[in-house]
């Protein structure tokens, strides 16, 4: 799990995406950078003789960033005085949107990019699907007129933002794991991707970038989950082989490994127990993996590269059940229990790695919690919302409206011919969302789809509703705001 995730938000995914892909600078130069604006600003408030740097003055440009492109703080970031600004253009994310404002934080623009040579069929379609990503989020002739204007004001304050296509480093070329048919949620997060990619040109610069944001925030947690999963199934292959068990063959190997179906969002329903119990699991088997391995080592056996390879984890498997005796494997048992009795408080996610993702997991798919309720609104792409008012109430898998028109848009891309709810219940299977399409007429979802006018009820159709794309299909038209 590479970058190992840490706190963020959808936008904090956007941001870092675009400091990743065009900018090719840290994160932990945006709060500086945030710092620098503002004394810019500071001093030419002080000078009222001074000519105006943009089209805008001093006062004004504050009022942009602060108040028009304001992104709230939740209520724990109240008393902290720093830029949050909603990542509209590519600038912006220069002095905002970072997941930590000290230290050295994780960059999640990176794991997008990971995920993107994952889940493509092939380098070469990874590396024009990356290209394109990088034209859309470009901001050109045919982007709206404040996304223009944006970034006309933010370029004449920091003349230094030179927005290129960033190299791609060796070490982001993967190869596609061999899942079979099994649900691999980056290779639906490319493919929803490229949709995302294709409706530029129907909405406005804010629309897209919301649509932008959730599938960003779904696709993410939905592949760090999977690798939780993943690394599970494999610890379980692995405590076999020492028994003399396990798979014995390379197709045994790929249905062990990955998932035919994977769920872990059941709609309606609170998820993060079951969250927190899949990040428990995950660094339980990384305790076991890497004791297991340095046994093999030890032993003068070089073991295989396991993860992610259905071969390499039968040659390990291979290794542990020629080598293995009953001491041995006893031994490593006890390893085990003895490191997880040691490191109990992370593996619970109260500490360390464990808390670390069960933060990014939460804040990436919660409702923000807004420190000004006036803004409470604000996020509208969200996958978890709080289920009554009060502050303990729990969390539900709901899908806000952003979020239902972005998935509903990706289920019918590239589809000729009307199709029912029941496509949008598989392609949210994909991302492990579960639920029973033949409920969404009468569930919340159902609800959400025909407030939206996403459906059309129909005595023909399963399940009696039709979806219905969310955009004009007209390649010069908007979206109906």
């Amino acid at each position: 799990m590479v970058p190992a995730p840490e706190y963020a938000t959808s936008e904090v995914v956007l941001s870092s995406l675009y400091r990743v892909i065009g900018f090719g600078i840290s994160e932990r130069s945006v709060p500086q950078q945030g710092t620098k604006l503002q004394g810019l600003i500071k001093k030419a408030r002080e000078r009222t003789s001074a000519p105006t740097i943009g089209a805008l003055g001093a006062d004004a440009f504050d009022t942009l960033l602060t108040s028009v492109l304001e992104s709230p703080k939740r209520s724990n970031q109240s008393a902290k005085r720093f830029l949050q600004v909603t990542p509209l253009v590519p600038q912006l994310a220069l002095f905002s949107g970072s997941p930590r404002l000290t230290g050295n934080p994780w960059t999640p623009g990176v794991l997008v990019r990971r995920m993107v040579w994952l889940g493509a069929r092939e380098h070469t379609a990874a590396e024009a699907i990356w290209r394109r990503l990088f034209n859309a989020l470009t901001v050109q002739e045919n982007d709206d007129i404040f996304a223009r204007f944006v970034q006309s004001e933010v370029k004449a304050w920091l003349p230094d933002s030179n927005w290129a296509f960033a190299p791609v480093p060796s070490d982001a070329i993967l190869s596609c794991p061999d899942v079979g048919n099994g649900a691999f949620p980056a290779r639906q997060f490319v493919q929803d991707l490229e949709s995302i990619i294709a409706s530029k040109n129907l909405l406005t610069r804010r629309q897209w970038t919301s649509l932008l944001e959730a599938i960003l925030r779904l696709g993410t947690v939905a592949h760090v989950i999977w690798l939780c999963e993943l690394h599970a199934r494999v610890w379980t292959c692995l405590l076999e082989a020492l028994d003399g068990n396990g798979p014995s063959s390379v197709r045994d190997a790929r249905l062990r490994l990955f998932p035919e179906r994977f769920s872990f969002l059941p709609l309606s329903n609170k998820p993060l127990p079951g969250i927190r119990d899949s990040i428990s699991r995950y660094l339980t088997a990384r305790l076991g993996i890497n004791a297991t391995l340095w046994a093999l080592e030890e032993a003068g056996i070089k073991p295989a590269d396991l993860l992610g390879s259905a071969e390499g984890l039968l040659e390990v498997c291979d290794q542990l059940r020629s080598f293995r005796t009953d001491s041995w494997a006893s031994d490593i048992r006890e390893i085990v229990e003895e490191l997880t009795d040691r490191e109990t408080r992370t593996l619970l996610c109260r500490k360390g790695i464990g808390s670390n993702i069960s933060e990014f997991v939460t804040y990436s798919l919660q409702q923000r919690q807004t420190a000004n309720p006036r803004l409470r609104a604000y996020d509208q792409g969200y996958l978890l919302r709080k289920r009554g008012t009060h502050a303990n109430s729990p969390w539900i898998v709901s899908l806000g409206p952003v979020a239902t028109i972005a998935l509903v848009h990706c289920a019918l891309s590239g589809v000729a011919g009307p199709r029912s709810v029941r496509r949008l219940a598989q392609h949210l299977a994909q991302y492990g969302v579960s639920m029973d399409h033949r409920d969404i007429p009468q569930n919340e979802l159902g609800h959400q789809l025909r407030m939206l006018g996403l459906v059309l009820d129909s005595p023909d159709a399963e399940s009696g509703m039709l979806l219905v794309p969310p955009f004009r299909g007209d390649s010069g038209g908007r979206a109906d705001e």
